[in-house]
């Protein structure tokens, strides 16, 4: 028998049975299975944000956005609250958004630099952008076990581009921890002990059934601290993503 979205298997469930990338989408969309979450992103919708006066939030899990025959795949960390969980689509509507699409325009990945909603006219070039956690979190901060009820999503996003997929930058250390596991899960090895993040590593997985392998790396996250502080520049974020980009095939 299914189960319902509020069962914490759902994304176990619904994941496995994804055929095509736009199903898992569709599917990811009706999750329920994190109680705080759920909570969390429908009160952020009704109390909203004088700046957004008006605005009809999403306030459901956002899916990823981008082809589904991507040959690079940028993972962050969970929709903002007044960000991804307002639009509807990943790093869209908020500052983090305008510094990664900024990157990804400047390499010639995106079809503009600014992503403002759903429907403004952004293409992504053989890149797409996800999550480990697909609700906005409280503080943008989820717990270890939401990141693990969520990451049936995520394992099954890479299994479905596993066949284009040639390279992925994680941005930031919570996004590391999460991707390695599911990384695993959809059929490449990871070394053991896991290699620890850092910005600007880089390492190669071999496929576990002969097929391509992986070039990952990592980034430090575009959010705000990193961006405000100088810790994470235009330039580091543009150097990490076109080393990735020519890994993938795509410069």
């Amino acid at each position: 028998m299914p189960l319902t979205p509020d069962d914490a298997d759902f994304p176990v469930y619904e994941a496995a049975r994804a055929a095509s990338v736009p199903g898992l989408d569709e599917r990811v969309t009706h999750c329920r299975a994190c109680p705080r979450l759920v909570a969390w992103r429908e009160q952020i919708a009704r109390e909203g944000r004088r700046a957004y006066a008006g605005w009809d939030y999403w306030a459901r899990p956002v899916p990823g956005f981008g082809p589904d025959d991507a040959a690079l795949l940028v993972v962050g960390l969970a929709p903002a609250a007044h960000g991804g969980n307002r639009t509807g689509r990943m790093f869209t509507g908020d500052r983090s958004g305008d510094v990664l699409y900024a990157a990804l325009h400047g390499l010639g990945l995106a079809s503009q630099a600014e992503a403002t909603h759903r429907d403004d006219g952004l293409r992504l070039h053989g890149v797409r952008v996800t999550a480990p956690v697909h609700c906005a979190p409280p503080a943008n901060k989820p717990t270890p076990g939401e990141r693990d009820t969520c990451r049936p999503w995520l394992a099954g996003e890479l299994r479905l581009v596993r066949p284009t997929l040639r390279a992925l930058v994680v941005l930031g250390a919570f996004g590391w921890q999460a991707v390695l596991p599911a990384l695993t899960a959809a059929g490449w090895s990871v070394p053991r002990p896991r290699p620890a993040f850092a910005h600007g590593a880089h390492l190669t997985l071999e496929a576990t059934d002969g097929g391509p392998g992986l070039e990952l790396f990592g980034c430090y996250h575009v959010s705000q601290r990193n961006t405000f502080t100088g810790r994470l520049t235009p330039a580091m974020l543009s150097d990490v993503l076109g080393r990735a980009a020519q890994a993938a095939g795509l410069r």
